[in-house]
């Protein structure tokens, strides 16, 4: 089959197009002929190096770890899955990903695929989903009734967080930049702040959070103005690793590594079909690209979530 892998960490010329062995199911596992894999920023730092120590890889390494397919092979031991099925998981980060043809994936990890979208475009709901999911709910304990700042909606994590609190029926105020601000509009954010026009600590002066969580890398200063505008005895979630242990006040630092959870995967899946949730997708790409998006998501000009098929 074809593949995208790299040998060695580096820039993006070491991810290569190359042949590499089909994959084979093991006990547990399913084969998913790929329709489309979604590109997340954490694959940059992986194919860079920076996170060996979090996430080591054996080479070659195949990357990509949100996957959208069909599944062509059942291994021993799986049940309640079988070739044909059309299936979305959020794959082991370290293990060969999706940026290939075929990928394997553990049946523990997959839920069906949402049916009122493009199976390619489903791979952009897996793990930005289940950050967003676990960010409010998990890490937060978001409630009815309460305030959030999401900093940094018009990510994928921060569309789908929009759109899961104001379900969940708090009250949304997110950060945009110009071009994502009618679209976070749309997803039910209660107040729009263009950071870009207007510098977030005049944008809500007077204004405290039950909860801040915080989508974007942020400097030590911002960190602390961030967790600032939470209130006394509120939590400030973070997915960039934050340098911020104690925000004092009660207040509760949670720096956010999600996990697959099959379970709240069919949730996300369910309130697609349901019409809730709405996946964004910027575009979608030949797999032979994957090279170009790295090079733009680093450049800052990527347009949004980008999916890719081989």
């Amino acid at each position: 089959m074809k593949a995208v892998r790299y040998h060695s960490y580096g820039d993006s010329d070491v991810l290569v197009y190359e042949e590499a062995d089909r994959p084979v199911a093991g006990a547990g596992q399913v084969v998913v002929k790929v329709a489309a894999t979604a590109f997340n920023p954490l694959d940059v730092a992986i194919r860079a190096g920076f996170v060996q120590q979090i996430f080591p890889v054996a080479f070659p390494h195949i990357p990509n770890y949100d996957v959208a397919g069909v599944i062509t092979e059942a291994g021993e031991g799986v049940s309640g899955w079988s070739a044909s099925d059309p299936v979305v998981a959020f794959l082991p980060v370290t293990a060969p990903g999706a940026a290939a043809e075929y990928a394997v994936a553990p049946a523990e990890a997959l839920a069906a695929a949402p049916r009122a979208v493009d199976l390619a475009d489903a791979a952009a709901l897996p793990s930005a989903g289940l950050t967003a999911w676990q960010s409010l709910f998990e890490h937060a304990s978001l409630k009815a009734g309460q305030s959030i700042l999401v900093n940094g909606a018009g990510g994928a994590v921060g569309g789908y967080a929009v759109q899961l609190a104001r379900q969940a029926g708090a009250t949304v105020t997110a950060t945009v930049s110009a071009r994502s601000r009618d679209r976070v509009r749309s997803y039910g954010a209660d107040q729009i702040i263009d950071y870009t026009a207007t510098a977030l600590p005049q944008a809500v002066a007077g204004q405290q959070f039950d909860v801040v969580l915080n989508l974007v890398r942020t400097s030590p200063e911002e960190t602390a103005e961030l967790a600032s505008l939470a209130a006394d005895g509120g939590a400030f979630v973070s997915t960039t690793f934050p340098d911020l242990d104690d925000a004092g006040r009660g207040v509760r630092t949670v720096k956010v590594l999600a996990r697959s959870d099959a379970a709240q995967l069919a949730e996300l899946v369910a309130r697609v079909d349901a019409g809730e949730l709405t996946l964004d997708v910027a575009g979608q790409r030949p797999l032979t690209d994957l090279a170009a998006v790295h090079d733009a998501a680093v450049a800052g000009r990527l347009p949004g979530k980008t999916v890719l098929i081989p």
